[in-house]
């Protein structure tokens, strides 16, 4: 597995977060859904951003989506501070920059699969027979271009998967987001989805994967592993500590010097 630089080039790095806290107000008390993650990820890595209900995983993913601002600190797009841009802007800068895949897929009961595909080259203003033509471009990259006219409810849930990403591709985005897309599907399908994502990495996209299965996690070139809106672990996946964090690991296999946690 290709090893993780700490030091990326500011060239290449096409996500930073820089300091940034998620503060929500619940009646007299403050939750820190992000309590000041710095992170910055490269142009063409595979990240899997990991925790558990109530980490700050979906915070950062919103963030990162263009979804939400930070409460404070700053949040860079390809060189570009997106976190003080006004909901428009980011529209813009999301529909340029970012493709979604949904673990609920988001598909429009009553459009076709060519329909469904098109609706982010629609809202980027691309005139409809070049819509058409990349709506049936990507379907094709999944295998579904010969059920361009079916309905969503005519298809299984992998096939629906398949269009959901088929939809994230059409616009030609760099970076891919993908909030649990197997969470809906069974193992098999799962891993398909798992495979297709691995396609689209090694092909160039940047792929950011939000999950909490450490097993899908394993997938990706790096791990970003989040507990209490804070970054706890952030480095290869294929090393031990990326899916058992310190924090979780059970007192017996604890270090108990500094010794043996080197």
């Amino acid at each position: 597995m290709q090893e993780i630089s700490n030091t990326p080039n500011e060239q290449d790095v096409l996500i930073k977060l820089q300091d940034v806290y998620k503060i929500y107000q619940m009646g007299d008390s403050e939750v820190h859904a992000l309590d000041g993650v710095s992170l910055e990820i490269r142009r063409g890595e595979f990240v899997a951003i990991v925790g558990q209900s109530g980490s700050g995983k979906s915070t950062c993913m919103n963030i990162i989506g263009c979804l939400d601002v930070p409460t404070s600190g700053k949040y860079y797009l390809n060189g570009v501070d997106v976190s003080t841009m006004k909901d428009d802007e980011q529209a813009q800068i999301r529909n340029k920059m970012l493709g979604f895949i949904f673990q609920q897929y988001n598909l429009i009961p009553k459009l076709n699969l060519c329909e469904n595909v098109e609706l982010p080259l629609l809202y980027a203003g691309v005139p409809p027979a070049e819509r058409q033509r990349r709506a049936m471009a990507s379907l094709a990259r999944v295998g579904l271009e010969e059920k361009a006219q079916n309905l969503p409810s005519q298809l299984s849930g992998g096939q629906q998967q398949r269009v959901s990403i088929a939809r994230a591709l059409a616009g030609d985005p760099p970076v891919i987001l993908a909030d649990e897309p197997t969470g809906a599907l069974d193992s098999h399908t799962g891993r398909e989805v798992l495979s297709f994502l691995q396609k689209l990495h090694h092909g160039g996209n940047t792929i950011v994967l939000i999950t909490h299965d450490n097993s899908i996690a394993r997938q990706a070139q790096r791990i970003v592993r989040l507990a209490d809106g804070k970054i706890i672990y952030d480095g290869a996946a294929d090393r031990p500590e990326a899916v058992v964090s310190a924090f979780e690991m059970p007192e017996e296999v604890m270090p108990e010097t500094a010794e043996e946690a080197v």
